[in-house]
């Protein structure tokens, strides 16, 4: 592969990628707690880890995208990658046995002010029901009916995890349709079975955690690193894929968990344009992190809200902010 250009700071011709980065193994995490040993009645000591890349419409062309691994160094090590072409592999990848704990790309709960202004329930599985049984049509009505009634620059309602993660609200249905991601994926999530912490009691063994992957590529700022469309794809997007996928080996990004991969892993990652293998792998280092806090709640606040839910590694902001 030829190297990208060299970042500020980052990547480039002197990288692990374009240096050949020797043997196919990468640095593991600094100071992560935790460890990779089960001990006695953890339910998830043995757990395979996910980092899952959604999309609604999943098919031949647009698949979702899983990175597997396992805990490793206080880091992970990534196994494979999957690719996911419709929903009903979905389902089933979701009926696995566990132990395992995946972290979902996509929102887990609607803004609780949007809610309350439809006068639905105030319960996590009755809202994803109702959702599910309007159709999109009907939904789409409704968010727009809401965003017409505000005033510029607050058309949309927000959760109290968007501002500390920087994700768009859950409720928008174009640029991005993270609202069809909503509304496809959390009823399913409910059906089967699974443990959703802070939000719907399942199965132990098998834990769904929401995570955003732009939370840890975000570490050097907003720097443009993919795109689905081709006509928007370029190089410089490449060379901050690399610079991500670096740090990403080497522990270097936020939440500092290292995913341990060989540098065929890597070089795929960097070569992909739509950027769903590196997002899902960005996924499983907060799987990584998640794991490791297990025993702690998953790292996730102590009190969320048991509508919205909380996007994994996202730090609360104080009060008053």
């Amino acid at each position: 592969m030829t190297p990208p250009a060299a970042l500020p700071g980052g990547s480039g011709p002197g990288s692990r990628l374009a240096a050949g980065g020797g043997a196919k193994g990468t640095v593991a995490a600094r100071g992560a707690p935790g460890s990779a040993s089960p001990r006695r009645g953890d339910a998830l000591g043995s757990a395979l880890l996910h980092g899952v890349d959604f999309t609604s419409a999943p098919s031949s062309r647009k698949q979702i995208v899983v990175a597997v691994g396992r805990p490793c160094r206080g880091g992970v090590r990534l196994a494979r990658i999957e690719r996911i072409a419709d929903l009903a592999g979905f389902d089933a990848f979701l009926a696995r046995p566990g132990p395992w704990l995946s972290v979902f790309d996509l929102p887990f709960g609607l803004p609780r002010e949007f809610i309350l202004a439809q006068g639905w329930p105030e319960d996590f599985a009755r809202v994803a029901g109702i959702v599910a049984a309007m159709g999109r049509p009907a939904l789409r009505e409704r968010f727009a009916a809401y965003c017409n009634a505000r005033p510029a620059g607050r058309k949309f309602a927000h959760r109290a995890t968007d501002g500390p993660a920087g994700s768009s609200p859950s409720m928008k249905w174009v640029n991005p349709p993270v609202a069809w991601m909503y509304e496809t994926a959390v009823p399913r999530l409910l059906a089967a079975g699974v443990d959703i912490p802070g939000l719907a009691h399942g199965d132990p063994s098998r834990v769904a955690l929401e995570g955003y992957p732009g939370l840890l590529a975000r570490s050097f700022g907003r720097l443009s690193y993919k795109s689905d469309e081709r006509s928007r794809q370029v190089p410089a997007h490449e060379a901050v894929r690399c610079r991500l996928v670096d740090a990403l080996r080497e522990g270097g990004l936020r939440l500092g968990v290292a995913v341990e991969m060989d540098d065929d892993q890597a070089r795929a990652m960097v070569a992909e344009p739509s950027a769903d293998a590196l997002d899902a792998a960005l996924c499983l280092s907060a799987a990584g992190w998640a794991w490791q806090r297990r025993s702690t709640g998953f790292g996730l606040p102590a009190a969320i809200d048991p509508l919205e839910g909380w996007i994994v590694g996202a730090q609360p902001e104080p009060r008053g902010s």
